[in-house]
């Protein structure tokens, strides 16, 4: 299953960073291949400057060794080996209309002394980060994920939806980082789903990415902005900022598991502000996204 997981997940990169550079028409992903010392390494590609796309990453890691001292805690168990692997993308567009987007597909084992597999998951999903709301990019891009959830189970995309408008909330701002999408972990084998089963909707949902993304970047990036907007994407980004770095599960495991800094970092936006005390005016369209992230909205 990792080899076969790997494999997918190297073509997936391939596919949307050519789609990508495609869409941007002028910016190429820089690629930087890099090694782990206690085991494994990665595949990062970064784009930067372009047309549309101001910063992005999408990058492919595949690491083994002992497990980490909070991974030992996390599973009770005095020692163990583990391997993970997965692709983890943010597209931050230079356009405020254009939304910011993340995704990531895992899989991950952990082995017993004598290198037999005691257990193995996937996780996942992708979310929609918008600065400006528009309703219609909302539905699209919910649409797609549950179309996607629904050719494997009928209650995929209402439980994946809830868990990520769950995990992407900001608790110190009492607000989600953004319009959410799915989140799964821990997609294990059951009496249900078999790990082909859980391999054939992690891949569909992986596939689906474009799809419920390249639209609404094709519909936004024209669109005129000023300062004052511009600027209100960077205030915006800033709560982006606070949210990986405080509450990010999968930030806060690769900085304690020495981690590849540039790659873990690289899902920080290019520039960002933060405003003491900063508040929409009335009635404004930046007061209506905010009224829609304090409150998850059934979009699909």
């Amino acid at each position: 299953m990792k080899d076969k997981f790997y494999a997918y997940i190297q073509e997936l990169q391939d596919t949307i960073t050519d789609k990508l550079e495609e869409v941007d028409g002028k910016a190429k992903f820089k690629e930087d291949l890099w090694k782990r010392n206690e085991g494994g390494g990665g595949r990062t590609r970064v784009i930067e400057n372009g047309n549309i796309f101001e910063k992005g990453g999408v990058n492919i890691s595949a690491v083994h060794g002992q497990l980490p001292d909070v991974l030992r805690k996390q599973f009770n168990v005095a020692e163990g080996n583990f391997y993970a692997c997965g692709l983890s993308l943010v597209i931050h567009p230079k356009n405020p209309f254009v939304p910011t987007v993340h995704a990531n597909w895992r899989y991950f084992e952990m082995y017993d002394e004598n290198n037999n597999v005691v257990t193995q998951w996937f996780g996942g999903g992708q979310d929609l980060t918008p600065y400006y709301l528009f309703e219609e990019d909302a539905f699209h891009f919910h649409s797609i994920c549950k179309e996607a959830c629904s050719k494997h189970h009928e209650n995929y995309y209402v439980e994946f939806k809830e868990a990520c408008d769950h995990y992407f909330w900001n608790k110190h701002r009492n607000e989600a980082r953004g319009i959410g999408g799915l989140f799964f972990d821990y997609l294990k084998e059951t009496d249900t789903f078999s790990m082909d089963d859980r391999y054939n909707f992690v891949t569909e949902v992986g596939n689906s990415f474009l799809n419920s993304y390249i639209p609404i970047v094709e519909k936004r990036k024209d669109t005129e902005y000023n300062q004052l907007q511009r600027e209100w994407q960077e205030v915006r980004r800033g709560r982006y900022v606070e949210f990986n770095l405080v509450h990010d599960r999968g930030t806060l495991f690769g900085l304690k598991t020495n981690g590849r800094i540039e790659s873990i970092l690289m899902s920080l936006p290019p520039t960002v502000k933060w405003k003491y005390d900063h508040q929409p005016n009335e009635g404004s369209q930046e007061a209506a996204l905010i009224e829609v992230l304090r409150e998850p909205k059934k979009w699909a």
